[in-house]
This record gives C-alpha cells, structure tokens and sequence, in this order.
C-alpha cells in the first residue's frame, strides 16, 4: 500500500494557533550502536510554498534520494540546523537526555541563523517531549505520531539529520575502519556486531548499549 505525500495540513493548523513559524524536528541515530544521535530543525512559516517533489520520511527513501534531497529540503526551509550528542553523553545521561541535548543544541544555531524561536511552535515526531525537560526557558512544543510520514517540515527535518549524520559516520569509518560504517552507519547489523567481536569496541561506540546487545538490525 502507497503512503500518502507529506503535507503542511498539520503545519497550516499550528499557525492558525498563533505560531508565527513552525519548527519541525526528528531524531536520527536513537537505536544505532555507535556514532552520536542526530536531531534535525526546519523552520517554516505560511509562504513556504510548496515542499519539494517525493520528499518523504528518510526511513522511506534510498541512501541516492536522501543525498538529493536533503540540500532541497534545507533551501525549502526558512532555517534548518542539526544538532547532536555524542556516544559518550548517551553512555552518561542516556538517549532521552541526548535527544534533547541535541535539540537545544540545533536550537541554538537557528538562534544563531537568526530564526526567531520564541515565535515558532515545535513539531516533533512521537508521542514523547524528550525537549522540554533540557530547556531552561519552555517553548511551545507539540508532538505528532508518524509526524516524520505526514508533515512535510518533519519529513524534511527527517533527510537533513539523517544524511548529516549519515555522512558524519561515514567520515568517521577512515578513523576507525573494520566497522563497516560506511554501510551500517553505526547500526546494529550482524556485521558490525561481529567486527566487535574480533576488533573490540571504539572510541564511538556507546557501551551501554554493547553490554545489552540488541537483535541485528536490517539497515536502510
């Protein structure tokens, strides 16, 4: 069965609540093994104009259409940033507390850019406000199930993070080869798992979650 395109259906009703911008947010690398968690923002207001053509969650789409998508995605966006937490701070405070460090921290550069936060209304994707409790001033958040699949500012916020960290992983295999994140981007595969098993783990590694062991993941 086919899903339907993203719109700003959703979007459109935030700012009808009085948002003057709209932030949509995901996270990227919540279940890897090793590298940082990613968390992508794009800002958007009523003039965005149309969102560019088979823009989709970056679960749904190929490596190919995300590296084509992901600078047509940011240049749709008013501002659009990416923020992380390392493997080390997941190790230390956990993924939820990460998420949200990552958060505050692409909150930032869009400060930075020149985005007004005050006046925007957050979207993230889920059912959880892992943002909120990093915040020492509150902003408006909302979350939305499957928003990363129906709103087109999570939908883009999804391609940015993931092909930022997708590349960060890449970048990072010269540093630690024998992993094979260049292909798994420091997901769970049985590969990976069984390079562990014989290199030992790295530097980017989050132990914690070694120590568990999930199943092996198929990559996308």
């Amino acid at each position: 069965m086919s899903v339907a395109d993203p719109t700003l259906e959703f979007e459109t009703a935030l700012h009808d609540e009085g948002a003057r911008f709209v932030i949509g947010c995901d996270e990227v690398g919540r279940g890897a093994i090793a590298g940082p968690v990613a968390v992508g923002l794009c800002v958007i207001d009523r003039l965005v104009g149309v969102h560019p053509a088979g823009l989709r969650d970056s679960k749904m789409l190929s490596e190919k259409r995300r590296e084509e998508l992901a600078p047509l995605a940011a240049g749709w966006a008013r501002f659009s940033a990416v923020g992380l937490a390392t493997a080390e701070e997941v190790d230390s405070v956990g993924i939820m507390v990460s998420l949200g460090l990552a958060g505050k921290r692409a909150l930032l550069q869009l400060h930075e850019l020149g985005a007004s936060i005050t006046e925007s209304i957050l979207l993230l994707d889920g059912s959880f406000d892992w943002l909120t409790p990093v915040l020492a001033t509150p902003l408006r958040v909302r979350t939305r199930v499957k928003a990363d699949r129906d709103c087109a500012s999570v939908a883009a916020a999804s391609v940015v993070a993931k092909v930022h960290r997708d590349r960060l992983m890449i970048a990072a295999d010269a540093d630690y080869p024998g992993y094979g994140w260049v292909a798994n981007k420091g997901y769970g595969s049985a590969e990976h798992y069984a390079a562990i098993d014989s290199l030992g783990p790295s530097a980017l590694h989050r132990m914690t979650w070694l120590h568990e062991r999930p199943s092996p993941v198929e990559v996308v």
